[in-house]
């Protein structure tokens, strides 16, 4: 997911001059972490407001229960704002039970409950809703829910009527956990199953979803789209979107000669600027795919949609919703259409264990860009696009940041930590890390200490304190008072003193590389240093005065 803001954020890079007769320059600020975002980002207060905890939401039995495959028929009724639905789920129960929970919101009527061919009894109770038999589940099962009203629109906007240049436009935004407002299912990120998706709507309607279009039926002037997936999905990912789109089509060839095709799906008077923003994706696919390995649903599609949530866009598995907004045939922003696109691999592909490991999806996804962007023109891009993600980072750890969960901390924190961590192994081992990872997860979900063990695996490295202070325990970034003694001359060669002492209060000791320019009168020279202690002292020796210091 990516949200705009129209926030405005400066940040100043200061190098230190020093001049011939300054003996001292004592306590100025330097903070050595930067990052800024030009990306606004919600809090959870909808979370709150809608009185949910992720503990509470999924119950014991469900984390005892393995959904394989939703059957999922959706009839769409924009004028009354209703939807019939049908779901069929199939799945395994791991531990023999007389009852079967799922999330699914009790303000819908039910019409039937069918538990492996029979009528079974049921009761909600809020976003739960439990099954109950006489006889115990031992393993598999097939429940099958007929219902039917008007789906609540919580969250970023679950489930939307919405209306463009007076014409209707459905969607939905699952994320985090509210597919449960429209369908009935196990809503939890790691537990992914197969899906087929059936919409109906009304015959001058395009309904899309997730995965490949298997046919359409069209009966009367109702039309329905069979859409299927043939990869694991997160329930937080299916989607649907149903509006009066213009389709066009775009492909990607794999180093393997395999042909992906790419779908696009845009409002009729956007759509001509729709086919510029939009032509981004061939070479992204192709960039992402040689960073990271190959697009990871090749064998079903890629597609961008247009919805109607402003704030920005989401990643669903296969097909981007993109804010109507963001469709203006100036290519103003790609980062949002590169950042959606990364989620492909990061996120989707590469499921979170638990939203406590948001990071592994959003910061992924932002540092993505600022790859993409030095794969175009160069570490200068890479550096830029950095800088932009200044920040302080203060009100949470990156991992299970709580309320944070979309904000500017788990975007470009996150991304920052990817940086450092390439700076500590070096780019070949962090590539081969990024590599390494989607292919051992791919298709399943990971968590931050599975993230951790494989880097220390690759880099043969303990990298405990970096994740402890970066990832897990630390909050905010380093702060830092120094007070620099100038030249003076030791024989042949002029020497400096700099202490270093840190004064932040999110984490007590940082142990961190810094780099320094050192300029003197006759030479430039770079230099590195690890520090290790919360008040370290630096000799820097130079061959003639010392004239500026620049810290990286």
């Amino acid at each position: 997911m990516k949200i705009k803001s129209r926030r405005k954020i400066f940040f100043l890079i200061v190098g230190i001059s020093l001049s011939t007769g300054i003996v001292l320059i004592a306590l100025s600020f330097f903070k050595i972490f930067n990052q800024a975002s030009r990306y606004g980002t919600f809090d959870l207060n909808f979370w709150r407001v809608n009185n949910i905890s992720f503990e509470d939401y999924i119950t014991e039995n469900q984390r005892n229960t393995d959904i394989l495959h939703y059957d999922i028929n959706i009839d769409l009724y924009p004028s009354e704002k209703k939807i019939i639905g049908n779901a069929k789920i199939f799945g395994v129960i791991n531990r023999p039970n007389k009852s079967l929970d799922l999330n699914f919101y009790d303000n819908f009527k039910i019409n039937s409950v069918l538990l492996n061919g029979k009528n079974a009894e049921y009761h909600f109770d809020g976003y739960h809703f439990t099954i109950g038999t006489p006889e115990l589940i031992i393993d598999t099962f097939i429940v099958e829910i007929a219902y039917e009203g008007s789906p609540e629109n919580l969250g970023l906007g679950s489930f939307n009527f919405g209306e463009y240049k007076k014409s209707s436009v459905i969607y939905t935004l699952n994320e985090p956990v509210f597919a449960s407002t429209w369908f009935p299912c196990n809503d939890m990120p790691d537990d992914k199953a197969l899906a087929d998706i059936k919409i109906t709507n009304d015959s001058s309607k395009v309904s899309v979803s997730n995965g490949i279009l298997l046919n359409i039926n069209i009966s009367g002037n109702r039309k329905t789209y069979h859409w299927k997936t043939i990869y694991p999905i997160s329930t937080y990912l299916i989607a649907v979107y149903s509006a009066d789109y213009e389709n066009f089509n775009d492909i990607y060839v794999s180093s393997n000669n395999d042909t992906l095709q790419i779908q696009y799906y845009a409002f009729p008077d956007q759509l001509e600027e729709a086919k510029v923003d939009f032509s981004i994706h061939p070479e992204a696919l192709k960039i992402f795919s040689e960073l990271f390995g190959e697009y990871p649903f090749i064998n079903e599609k890629y597609g961008v949609a247009e919805f109607l949530w402003q704030p920005g866009a989401m990643e669903n598995q296969t097909i981007t919703g993109i804010g109507s907004n963001f469709v203006g045939g100036n290519k103003f922003f790609t980062d949002i259409y590169v950042h959606e696109l990364a989620h492909q691999w990061w996120g989707n592909a590469v499921g979170p264990a638990s939203w406590k490991d948001i990071w592994l999806n959003e910061g992924f996804a932002t540092y993505s860009e600022a790859l993409y962007f030095e794969s175009l023109t160069g570490k200068r891009a890479l550096a830029s696009t950095m800088l932009s993600y200044f920040g302080d980072f203060e009100r949470s750890t990156l991992y299970n940041p709580g309320t944070e969960l979309f904000s500017r901390l788990v975007y470009n924190k996150g991304a920052w930590v990817l940086h450092m961590l390439r700076k500590e192994v070096g780019d070949d081992k962090f590539f081969s890390i990024l590599r390494t990872y989607f292919n051992q997860f791919k298709y399943k979900n990971a968590s931050s200490y599975d993230f951790k063990n494989l880097c220390e695996n690759i880099s043969g490295r303990d990298l405990t304190a970096f994740f402890d202070q970066w990832v897990f325990k630390g909050k905010g970034i380093i702060e830092i008072n120094y007070q620099l003694t100038p030249s003076r001359r030791m024989g042949d060669e002029y020497e400096s003193a700099i202490t270093l002492t840190q004064i932040q209060k999110g984490y007590d000791v940082y142990e961190f590389p810094l780099d320094i320019r050192v300029i003197s009168l006759f030479d430039t020279l770079n230099q590195s240093y690890f520090i290790k202690q919360k008040k370290a002292e630096i000799s820097i020796k130079t061959a003639a005065e010392l004239d500026t210091l620049i810290f990286d």
